[in-house]
């Protein structure tokens, strides 16, 4: 049985002859040291309970301050990586800018290397086809005089020989037997 301090003040205890009655005394006297026992007993228990949770508690202040600390480091590693990569972000488009401001320098240049060659080519067969033509122009008159009557020929083979000035180059007219006996 506990026993509260109201109990202690509120007990009345018999009188005999000379004073109280001294069984119950006694009795009262046990009764109070037990309970005061039991509250000992019980006051060290919540005391080692207490500072085992004190412990507990600074074990947990430490883990919180280390894990706090470790989070700001992470945060600040994090922080670090993403300005690490966001200046290799910018150098890899500064570089891909550079690299096809480079490719397409070359293909301008390029493309107007081959409108010279188109225009050169375009001058070549117009130059060509001229030729074709004085040689055509040519080797139509050398058919038309083959197919005159002998005497109109020394007259026209004459002609031949001084070509216009609009015609291409002289196409020679000998046959190939002639020139490599000549």
């Amino acid at each position: 049985m506990k026993i509260t301090p109201l109990d202690i003040q509120h007990k009345v205890l018999d009188t005999q002859w000379r004073g109280y009655h001294k069984i119950q005394v006694d009795q009262f006297l046990e009764e109070i040291a037990e309970s005061v026992e039991e509250l000992t007993k019980e006051n060290l228990v919540m005391k080692e309970k207490m500072s085992a949770k004190d412990e507990e508690l600074a074990q947990l202040k430490r883990g919180e301050t280390t894990l706090t600390s470790a989070l700001i480091s992470t945060q600040t590693f994090v922080d670090q990586l993403k300005r690490g990569a966001q200046r290799d972000a910018d150098l890899v488009v500064k570089e891909a800018e550079l690299k096809a401001e480079e490719i397409l320098s070359q293909s301008r240049a390029e493309l107007v290397d081959m409108r010279r060659m188109i225009s050169g080519l375009r001058q070549q067969r117009a130059l060509v086809l001229d030729r074709l033509r004085s040689t055509l122009s040519s080797f139509h008159r050398l058919v038309e005089v083959e197919e005159q009557p002998d005497d109109t020929v020394d007259s026209s083979f004459n002609e031949l020989q001084e070509p216009p000035e609009h015609q291409g180059p002289q196409l020679n007219t000998e046959p190939a037997s002639h020139r490599e006996a000549g």
